[in-house]
C-alpha cells in the first residue's frame, strides 16, 4: 500500500515509518491507514484554491440549478430552511438564558455561538434562505448574458421567502409552547425580540446591509470550499457574526420577532411589517449591491 503513494513533495521521516515497515505483515491494516492518511494530507497540502473566475463558474452552474428547481423542490427547500432557522433561534434562547447570570455580554456571545449551529445545519442540509439566493442565481444571469432568467430569479426569491417564513412560523409556534424550552429561555427570546424591535429605522437598515453582505459572502465562500469540514467552519463563523452583531437577515430577524411575540414580547404586527420591509431593502443593498456585483466585477475583470 505504501508503494502506491509517492511523497515527492511531502517530507516524511523514514524513522517514524520503520516500526510499521518491520511489522508490515502483522500490522498491515495500521500501515494501510497510516499511508492513506499521509497521502490524503499531502493531497490537501498540494491543492490550490479555486480562482475567482472558477468560483464564478461554479456559482453560475449552481444558480441555474436553483432557478430550474421544480415547484415542489423549491417550496420544500425553503420550508426546511425556515424551520431549521428556528432550531438555531431556540438554541440561542437556551444558551442566552443559561449564561445570563454571568453577564449580559457573555450571554449574548453564548447565544450567538449556539445560533450558529442552526446555520451549520442549514448548510449541511443544502437548505436555502432568502438572501442566500442572491449570489448564485445572479451569477448565472450575468454569465449567460441575457435577462431571460430574471423571471426565474424573481420566482426563486419570492417562493423561498414565503416558505422560509411559513416553515419558521410553524416551528416557532411549537417551540414556544409552555414547558418545551428550559426555564428562562422564553424570557430571553422575548427580550431579544424587544431589543430588535427597539432599534430605529436607520440602525435596522444598516444592520440589514451588513447581514445581507454576510450571507451573500457565505454563499460565495462555500463555492470555494472543497470539503464538508470547511463548509461547516465557514457556516458557523458567519452564523456567529450574524447573531453577535446582531446583524439583520430578513428571514432570521422576522422569525426572531415571531418567536419573541409568541414567548411574550410586546411587539405589534405593524412594527414587524416595518422591520421586514427595511430588512428586505437592506439585504438587497448588501447582498446584491455590495457583495454580488463586486464578485461579478472581480470575475469578469
Amino acid at each position: 500500500m505504501i508503494a502506491d503513494c509517492t511523497f515527492a513533495s511531502f517530507p516524511v521521516d523514514s524513522d517514524c515509518l520503520s516500526p510499521f515497515a518491520e511489522g508490515h505483515r502483522r500490522l498491515s491494516p495500521a500501515v494501510e491507514r497510516l499511508s492513506k492518511n499521509l497521502c490524503l494530507f499531502a493531497e490537501v497540502e498540494m491543492s490550490v484554491a479555486p480562482t475567482p473566475g472558477e468560483i464564478f463558474k461554479r456559482a453560475s452552474r449552481e444558480g441555474r440549478r436553483r432557478i430550474g428547481q421544480s415547484l415542489l423542490e423549491l417550496t420544500a427547500t425553503g420550508f426546511i430552511a425556515g424551520f431549521t432557522t428556528v432550531f438555531g433561534i431556540a438554541a440561542m434562547g437556551v444558551a442566552h438564558s443559561a449564561f445570563l447570570p454571568a453577564g449580559r455580554e457573555l450571554a449574548q456571545l453564548a447565544g450567538a455561538a449556539a445560533f450558529a449551529l442552526g446555520v451549520v445545519l442549514l448548510v449541511v442540509q443544502r437548505a436555502e434562505l432568502f438572501s442566500e439566493n442572491f449570489f448564485d442565481p445572479l451569477a448565472s444571469v450575468f454569465d449567460d448574458g441575457h435577462a431571460g432568467l430574471a423571471g426565474g430569479v424573481a420566482r426563486l426569491w419570492a417562493l423561498t421567502f414565503v416558505f422560509n417564513a411559513l416553515g419558521g412560523a410553524i416551528l416557532a409556534w411549537l417551540i414556544t409552547v409552555e414547558g418545551v424550552l428550559p426555564h428562562g429561555a422564553r424570557e430571553s427570546l422575548a427580550r431579544i425580540a424587544e431589543d430588535i424591535a427597539g432599534r430605529g429605522h436607520l440602525a435596522a437598515f444598516v444592520s440589514a446591509v451588513i447581514g445581507g453582505a454576510l450571507v451573500a459572502s457565505l454563499s460565495y465562500a462555500l463555492l470555494g470550499a472543497d470539503s464538508v469540514f470547511a463548509r461547516i467552519v465557514m457556516a458557523w463563523i458567519v452564523g456567529f457574526l450574524l447573531a453577535s452583531g446582531p446583524f439583520d437577515h430578513v428571514v432570521v430577524t422576522a422569525l426572531h420577532l415571531v418567536v419573541g411575540v409568541l414567548a411574550g414580547a410586546t411587539v405589534d404586527t405593524m412594527r414587524i411589517a416595518e422591520i421586514v420591509g427595511v430588512d428586505i431593502l437592506g439585504n438587497l443593498v448588501g447582498g446584491v449591491g455590495l457583495v454580488t456585483l463586486s464578485h461579478v466585477a472581480q470575475a469578469k475583470g
